[in-house]
């Protein structure tokens, strides 16, 4: 279990990218405020192990210990994750995928497991994304569907990314950045 307090104490080197809040301010990195607390724990320690693959985030945790993992995943969990604008041209084929899926493809509705308002699923560590910034949705998309990122039960977002087209996947993360 992870304690909040002690969480923002070790959380200075984080701020740099993802903000002291973890509200990021640039669209490459994600926002982690208000994430959840299992979610930010298992990617964490993927970073942290080499399970997940990212250049910037490996040497940041390297010697972070489980307790220190916990700790910041407390921290960053109760914090209020700040929404962005939404490019009002993407939002409604964006909306239609993530509340309805697409059928022609087989593409099941975001919201299924990332819930109508994005909060995401705590207790099976699934991603909170509302507010994420687009190009960050965007880009963890892509690496799915290429199979680049792989920390997902039973290849689940692999099999959804591989179907969705180019246009769906920029309009879904238009849609979600205005999540509220």
């Amino acid at each position: 279990m992870g304690d909040a307090d002690s969480g923002k104490a070790k959380s200075q080197a984080c701020a740099a990218c993802h903000g002291a809040d973890g509200n990021s301010a640039v669209g490459i990195w994600p926002k982690i405020a208000g994430q959840s607390e299992n979610y930010l724990r298992a990617q964490i320690t993927a970073f942290r192990d080499g399970t997940r693959s990212d250049p910037s985030m490996q040497p940041m945790v390297s010697g972070l210990s489980d307790q220190d993992v916990a700790d910041l995943a407390a921290y960053f969990s109760g914090q209020v994750v700040v929404s962005g604008q939404a490019d009002p041209q993407l939002v409604q084929l964006g909306a239609l995928v993530y509340r309805g899926g697409n059928s022609e493809t087989a593409v099941p509705a975001c919201s299924g497991c990332h819930l109508p308002d994005g909060s995401g699923n705590n207790q099976a560590a699934w991603p909170a994304l509302k507010g994420q910034h687009p190009e960050y949705v965007e880009k963890q998309l892509q690496a799915y569907a290429s199979g680049t990122r792989a920390t997902d039960p039973a290849s689940m977002m692999r099999e959804v990314a591989q179907r969705l087209s180019d246009q769906e996947i920029k309009a879904v993360a238009q849609f979600i950045t205005g999540l509220q």
